[in-house]
């Protein structure tokens, strides 16, 4: 099985395990009177449209290029990315709103050793899936996936914060059934909307900024750089731009090289560093043009100048 499909087939598993924690934690939320576990349940449909978003996202993405889309489909992550940040949004809204309602006016919960159970059966699920979804979402570089994975690894942490709040009243309830302690269950509910907010914030950061064609992370730049860098035939480079569209990564730039070399050579030189380029980041475009370096120095060629780690003399010997 190729590394993609195993990463749609996972991404296939997390929509039919969001499915059934929404619905059980719907139905248990409002069997036992629960605002925190219904607050969950949105929290899981959150996630149950995150992953068919990714799912979706992930199969498109995977094109090939075609006359209409000569860079690919990788922008479908990242658009799917930022829609799910705005939905996180709208359901952490709408949790505060029931949460405070609830804080204002607590409620009686029946049974709460049954969402105890169910909260706990949540976040052992949710951790298995959102382990199998990082580890997809490293093997193809997935924006989209990774974002379902902290989803789910999200819902984790908020499941076993319910469950803590539904515990204490469990045991309240058994050895001070006269203290009304319900309103921790809409504590725990402004905190699972708070999580989902920072989860929210930080997915529209990371899948918009691409959208933007924001360059790539300066570690990366630096390892082209250094590449350019290291190739004695090159005299300067400029116009280094980059860019990413999902899991593909868009790179171009200008190199000098001297005049009197063939196109055979600088075809050569050009097939190299592409070639170092793509085995680092894989999925990637490199586009470089050649340019002759007649020792006309602009501003744009001095900052991107070669030539001083080089013996002058020979330089000018072999133009």
């Amino acid at each position: 099985m190729s590394v993609l499909k195993k990463s749609i087939k996972t991404a296939r598993l997390s929509v039919f395990s969001n499915i059934s924690l929404t619905l059980g934690k719907l139905f248990v939320g409002i069997c036992v009177g629960s605002i925190s576990i219904i607050s969950e349940a949105a929290h899981s449909l959150i996630d149950l449209v995150a992953s068919l978003m990714a799912y979706f996202a992930v199969k498109e993405s995977s094109k090939p290029e075609d006359k209409q889309h000569p860079y690919g489909y990788g922008k479908f992550e990242n658009v799917s990315g930022t829609i799910e940040a705005f939905l996180i949004f709208i359901a952490a809204i709408y949790i505060v709103y029931e949460a405070l309602y609830h804080l204002l006016n607590p409620s009686k919960i029946r049974m709460p050793v049954v969402g105890v159970l169910v909260m706990l059966f949540s976040a052992c699920v949710n951790f298995f899936i959102s382990k199998k979804l990082f580890v997809a979402a490293k093997e193809v570089d997935s924006v989209a996936i990774e974002a379902d994975a902290w989803h789910l690894r999200t819902d984790v942490y908020t499941s076993l914060g319910v469950m803590l709040a539904l515990f204490v009243i469990t045991v309240c309830d058994f050895f001070y059934p006269k203290i009304n302690i319900y309103w921790l269950d809409s504590i725990a509910a402004i905190f699972v909307a708070s999580i989902i907010i920072k989860t929210a914030y930080k997915l529209i950061i990371k899948s918009s900024k691409d959208l933007f064609d924001v360059s790539l992370p300066e570690d990366e730049v630096k390892f082209i750089e250094g590449i350019i860098h290291s190739n004695t035939y090159i005299s300067g480079y400029h116009a280094l731009k980059t860019r990413k569209a999902g899991n593909k990564r868009f790179i171009e730039f200008h190199i000098l090289v001297r005049p009197q070399m063939s196109v055979l050579q600088s075809h050569d030189i050009t097939r190299q560093m592409k070639l170092q380029i793509s085995e680092k980041f894989e999925n990637t475009s490199v586009t470089i043009h050649v340019e002759p370096c007649d020792n006309t120095c602009t501003l744009k060629c001095q900052e991107g100048c070669l030539i001083k780690r080089c013996n002058i003399e020979n330089i000018k010997g072999s133009v």
